[in-house]
């Protein structure tokens, strides 16, 4: 079995448990620039990730959020196809990669005839999301104790 179809195969096994994906191939952007942004969103719930996407000034931010919305999508469809209930709120980014797409080859005029290379790089994006077991979302911190009135005025 080759690399691609044990991947596959591994994807739809996660998708029969409960696991919602979206992928989005040959993305105009580097994979390098692209890193950067998921990174940053990886083992966040959606909708601070959705949050930190929307107001980032990165290019790949725009195509990333494409794909996390997507999956969000995703993961509500299958909960209606399955007649359960899902709450988006309870969904985090359990799974986030940027791989290297196939680079556009392209030349680009030299000195003295010549013609240099210039690979213009692409993107698959790929996000999986899951359901948090438990209910209690992340717990707010407690707020900083109250000052006390033992210190005297200065």
């Amino acid at each position: 079995m080759s690399e691609r179809s044990r991947i596959r195969a591994a994807r739809h096994a996660a998708e029969k448990k409960g696991v919602s994906s979206a992928i989005q191939r040959t993305t105009r952007q580097s994979p390098y620039k692209m890193r950067l942004v998921i990174d940053q969103i990886r083992g966040k719930d959606v909708n601070e990730a959705l949050g930190l996407l929307r107001f980032s000034k990165k290019h790949a931010a725009k195509q990333i959020e494409k794909v996390l919305n997507s999956a969000v999508a995703n993961a509500e469809f299958k909960s209606r196809e399955g007649n359960e209930s899902i709450d988006v709120d309870t969904l985090y980014i359990k799974h986030a990669i940027v791989n290297e797409g196939p680079a556009l080859r392209r030349f680009m005029p030299a000195a003295q005839g010549r013609a240099t290379p210039i690979r213009k790089r692409t993107s698959h994006v790929e996000i999986v999301l899951d359901a948090r077991e438990d209910n209690k979302q992340r717990a707010p911190r407690p707020a900083p104790p109250a000052s006390s009135s033992s210190r005297g005025n200065r």
